[in-house]
C-alpha cells in the first residue's frame, strides 16, 4: 500500500531530501513550506521522476494558527498522513540579550509549538488507526546547552525529550516516534541562522541527502534516536554527559562564536 508522508520545511535542505527519498520508494508526499514556487518545482520533479502524487500546501507554520490550518487543509483535501516528518525550524546566532526577542519567540513558535500541535493532531489519528510513523528533526544541539544559540539549543532539547516520551506512550498503539539528531549539515540553515564564520561552520558538515537517508531509515526501523555520525553519537551519549558543566559551556560557546 502506498504511504503518504507529510513533510514540513520541504522547500530546501533535509526536508527536501526526505521528500525525495520517500518518493523514490514509491510513496506519495504532502509538501509544505512558505515558498509555493519552490514546492511546485519539487512536486513536478517528484511526480516526473517517481510517478507518485505530490500535494503542495504552502503556508507559514510559525504564524499564529499555522499548524492548525495545515491540519485542516490536509483533512479537507481527504488525505491520510501515514508518516509525519516535522522538519521545519530555524536557529539564530548571537547572545540572547543581543537578539530581538521577537525572533527568539518566532523560533519557539516554529521549532516547538507548531511541531507539538502537528504531532498531537496527526498522532491521534494514527493511534486511532493503529499504525503510523513520526520523524521529528532535532539536532545534536539538543544534548547540551548552547551559548550563542541559547534558544535554538533549548528548542531541540525539547523536541528530543518530547519525542522520546511520546514514543513510549504511542508504541503500544502501533505508532513510533523517531528523533533525528544530526550534527552540522550543509544547507541554507547556516546562512539563515547567521552561523557563517563560526567554528562550527568552518569545520564543514554532512550532506542533507545523507542525513535524510539516515533519519528516514531509522524511522522505518522504529529507532528512538538517530545521530548520523558514530563519533558524534559517542560524544553526545557518553562524553558530553560526563564533562564538567562549565567546560562544556565554554566549548559550545567557542564553537558557536564568530
Amino acid at each position: 500500500m502506498v504511504e503518504t508522508a507529510l513533510v514540513t520545511g520541504a522547500s530546501s535542505g533535509i526536508g527536501k531530501e526526505l521528500a525525495r527519498y520517500h518518493a523514490s520508494k514509491g510513496g506519495d508526499v504532502i509538501l509544505t513550506a512558505r515558498r509555493e514556487d519552490v514546492l511546485t518545482t519539487l512536486k513536478e520533479e517528484l511526480e516526473g521522476n517517481h510517478g507518485i502524487k505530490a500535494h503542495v500546501l504552502p503556508l507559514d507554520l510559525g504564524a499564529s494558527g499555522g499548524a492548525r490550518a495545515l491540519y485542516d487543509k490536509v483533512i479537507t483535501a481527504g488525505l491520510q498522513v501515514d508518516i509525519l516528518i516535522n522538519n521545519a525550524g530555524f536557529g539564530g546566532q548571537g547572545k540572547h540579550t543581543d537578539r530581538q526577542l521577537s525572533d527568539e519567540m518566532d523560533m519557539i513558535d516554529l521549532n516547538v509549538s507548531a511541531l507539538v500541535e502537528l504531532t498531537h493532531a496527526f498522532s491521534a489519528d494514527m493511534a486511532a488507526r493503529g499504525k503510523g510513523r513520526i520523524l521529528n528533526v532535532a539536532s545534536t544541539a539538543g544534548f547540551m546547552p548552547g551559548p550563542n544559540q541559547a534558544v535554538y539549543f533549548a528548542t531541540k532539547a525539547f523536541v528530543k525529550s518530547y519525542s522520546e516520551a511520546l514514543d513510549q506512550e504511542l508504541r503500544s498503539q502501533g505508532v513510533t516516534v523517531t528523533v533525528l539528531a544530526p550534527g552540522y549539515v550543509e544547507t541554507e540553515f547556516a546562512k539563515r541562522s547567521g552561523l557563517d564564520g563560526t567554528n562550527l561552520v568552518k569545520g564543514g558538515g554532512k550532506s542533507a541527502q545523507s542525513v535524510a537517508k539516515h533519519g528516514y531509515d531509522a524511522m522505518m526501523a522504529g529507532k528512538l534516536v538517530a545521530v548520523n555520525e558514530l563519533g558524534l553519537s559517542l560524544a553526545v551519549n557518553w562524553i558530553i554527559p560526563l564533562m564538567p558543566r562549565r567546560a562544556l559551556l565554554k566549548m559550545v560557546e567557542k564553537m558557536q562564536a564568530k
